[in-house]
């Protein structure tokens, strides 16, 4: 049994209007294959011009380590020269990855590379977020701190996205106080047996490849594995939905600082709890949804889950 997950729509290029009125609006995500044809990075970006321009660059590493309540939210596990990372990349299947490397405030020069595209969204322009990783290199399921209209641009190789949106919560087993899911699952491969929720999360799945764009609505969840070493960009507009501006302004000012604070108080502990409720919210919610489609069945009406 596989993830229940439907192809994310594409198209080979698209206006403002039909960007809002077919993804924005309604909130779905879809790849754009020849929007940045235009761009210098188009033709110029790849793993040996980056190597060219930020080779002496020593660059943040992160792997695929559980979080630990020594680490500081985002804290690095590792650092290297970027020209050392990028040749590891070629070498051999690595699992560190580079993740919000700002190119505007390393690199300025890149900037001169790609522009800011007109999608009827205000991009935030100081904040162009690189990412980095070898083949099967992967991040954990999450979603963005400040739950922001992302569009991503991907160059070199190709990279797996599985996607889902925030009313899928309840079957993805979701670390309270995170902004992320168990760290075991293998969102690659899962274990319906070990996470049967899963098996009613409804998503979306995409390859991206050189060139093209995905645009993942505000707050979506998404894990990304590299199937061969690549690179890619984000771009990013603030949340529009006031709802999730508010969540975003809870997570940066509120969430954030209350794990901190109970890392230091609680130790271990405070992770280990988060991570036993991630499976205990999950089973009181799936219990919650047979008790209705129980009672909705002896009234003769159709299951609502």
């Amino acid at each position: 049994m596989a993830l229940n997950l439907q192809d994310v729509p594409r198209v080979k290029t698209i206006t403002k209007g039909d960007f809002i009125k077919h993804y924005f609006k309604p909130q779905k995500p879809v790849v754009i294959e020849r929007f940045i044809e235009h761009w210098p990075a188009y033709s110029k970006w790849n793993l040996d011009y980056i190597k060219g321009v930020a080779g002496d660059k020593t660059v943040p590493l992160y792997d695929d380590r559980p979080v630990d309540y020594k680490d500081g939210f985002n804290e690095p596990h590792a650092k290297m020269k970027m020209a050392d990372y990028l040749d590891l990349l070629k070498k051999e299947p690595t699992k560190y990855r580079i993740f919000l490397w700002n190119i505007l405030k390393e690199i300025p020069q890149l900037q001169k590379d790609f522009s800011y595209p007109e999608f009827g969204l205000r991009l935030m322009k100081d904040l162009p977020m690189l990412f980095f990783g070898g083949r099967d290199s992967y991040t954990f399921m999450h979603y963005d701190i400040d739950l922001a209209n992302i569009f991503h641009f991907h160059f070199e190789g190709e990279k797996r996205c599985i996607l889902f949106d925030q009313k899928q919560n309840d079957y993805l087993y979701k670390i309270p106080h995170s902004l992320i899911t168990r760290e075991d699952i293998d969102f690659n491969n899962p274990d319906f047996e070990k996470w049967p929720a899963l098996r009613h999360a409804k998503g979306w799945i995409c390859e991206l490849k050189h060139g093209e764009v995905l645009y993942m609505p505000e707050g979506y969840w998404h894990y990304m594995r590299y199937i061969t070493p690549g690179f890619s960009m984000s771009l990013r507009a603030i949340p529009r939905n006031p709802k999730n501006l508010g969540k975003a302004v809870y997570n940066v000012f509120v969430m954030r600082t209350l794990d901190n604070v109970m890392r230091r108080i609680k130790g271990q502990n405070w992770i280990d709890w988060k991570n036993e409720q991630a499976i205990v919210r999950t089973q009181k919610k799936q219990l919650g949804y047979k008790l209705i489609n129980f009672v909705v069945n002896q009234m003769g009406f159709p299951p609502t889950v």
